[in-house]
């Protein structure tokens, strides 16, 4: 059965001040939404080289989600300056921001912006930003996000984070980055393979696989100590790690009673309980937002398809309920932020593996990609886009496609294997 293969290219945003270029994923928009809101991001007043920065990387995030047309300001913006409206009317734009940077006495920036709507000449808000050299990015993203919520009312995903393996000749690399694939950072670094990053639902840890004791072992680490854990290394194959939505415990697949099956550890490596039995091979646990429901990839039925099973209450008696029946191969359930939706790869008929989208309610299912190798989908915690490994010329690249297919974006990294791409949760 194909586990999750994915090659994650993403972003390389612009290089801010002195921050030294160095091999990041690049991001290539190949498709765009239909009606993108036209918006005007100015040129910020105050400190010249940190106001364009932070305007820089405001534009660059907007343009990238697909859901936004740049409009030209024309000349810089203070946020205390009435802007310009007939001007931005009738250069088409429907909304803009203006913004202002000054140096505080402790070495810190106060970044002020406003966002105005430009038919009605009304401010639709005014935040403040205090933040230092180091974090101009984080605070563009912030910054973005705030624009993107007022905007489209769903919470902007500029500020979050993306994990992925880099493969290149006998290492392989677990990287952290931003978003857009800047400020790309090894968690880990091994000669064997990592595979199945998970992100905690708080963001400060990463279960994973790691090959390094010659087998596959579920590892937790957190983030911010570079510590971790061993969560399950039992006998035979540890695999597909994947958190409850408390963070208390993981769904992982195990062979230490046989064939590939699901079991659930607690998140401190303590605790097993089967969760399911077959004759066949279960893989692949994902969680419903909701934690009513555990999905999870099984050949049960004599080819693989997509199940699920009440975790509440789960045991060997537990019944099991088929969730696909188009086609002859579904794999890699991945369910929506919000629980509505399912994101998995279908093999068409040509043998072509396609990530596709499930409506739950009504059980249609659309076809996201146009590719032939796709692998390892993961929802941007606003369930707006997906990322997902697939192949291009041989070599592993990420991509990221819109929930409604409309924008598409390849991610890449120059003479590298990107694959296992996993978008980490809102910052809070």
């Amino acid at each position: 059965m194909k586990f999750n293969r994915l090659v994650l290219a993403c972003a390389a945003g612009l290089a801010l001040c002195s921050v030294t270029a160095r091999a990041q994923l690049t991001v290539e928009i190949t498709g765009a939404g239909a009606n993108r809101l036209p918006v005007a991001i100015a040129d910020f007043t105050g400190e010249r080289i940190v106001a364009q920065a932070l305007a820089s990387v405001v534009r660059a995030d907007l343009e990238r989600s697909g859901l936004f047309r740049l409009v030209d300001a024309g000349a810089a913006l203070a946020d205390s300056a009435t802007p310009p409206f007939e001007d931005l009317k009738t250069r088409g734009a429907d909304a803009v921001v203006g913004g202002s940077v000054v140096p505080g006495a402790d070495g810190r920036y106060e970044t002020r912006v406003r966002l105005s709507d430009v038919p009605k000449q009304a401010v639709l808000g005014n935040p403040a930003y205090l933040h230092s050299g180091a974090q101009l990015r984080a605070t563009a993203h912030r910054i973005a996000d705030f624009i993107y919520e007022k905007l489209t009312g769903e919470p902007g995903v500029f500020s979050t984070r993306i994990a992925y393996v880099v493969k290149s000749t006998g290492r392989y690399e677990l990287k952290i980055a931003d978003a857009d694939g800047a400020n790309d950072q090894a968690a880990l670094a091994s000669r064997e393979p990592i595979i199945s990053p998970a992100w905690s639902p708080d963001g400060t840890k990463l279960a994973y696989v790691s090959f390094e004791a010659k087998k596959p072992v579920v590892y937790v680490h957190d983030l911010a100590s570079g510590r971790r854990h061993v969560a399950a290394n039992f006998k035979g194959s540890n695999s597909a790690p994947a958190w409850s939505p408390d963070g208390k415990q993981l769904a992982v697949v195990l062979t230490k009673d046989g064939g590939s099956q699901l079991y659930v550890v607690n998140a401190d490596g303590s605790g097993v309980t089967r969760i399911a039995t077959s004759s066949g091979i279960d893989t692949e646990p994902r969680w419903s937002p909701d934690a009513h429901f555990i999905y999870f990839t099984s050949d049960r039925g004599g080819s693989p398809q997509i199940y699920r099973i009440a975790s509440s209450g789960a045991g060997l008696g537990n019944p099991a309920e088929r969730v696909t029946f188009e086609g002859s191969y579904n794999v890699t359930p991945r369910p929506s932020p919000d629980g509505k939706s399912l994101a998995f790869v279908a093999r068409n008929g040509n043998g072509r593996f396609q990530l596709a989208l499930m409506d739950l309610a009504t059980k249609q299912i659309q076809i996201l990609t146009d590719s032939a190798k796709d692998e390892s989908p993961s929802f941007a915690p606003n369930g707006r886009m997906i990322l997902y490994a697939t192949e291009i010329g041989g070599r592993g690249v990420l991509a990221a496609v819109s929930s409604d297919g409309r924008v598409k974006q390849k991610l890449s990294v120059q003479a590298a294997d990107v694959r296992e791409p996993a978008w980490g949760p809102l910052v809070r």
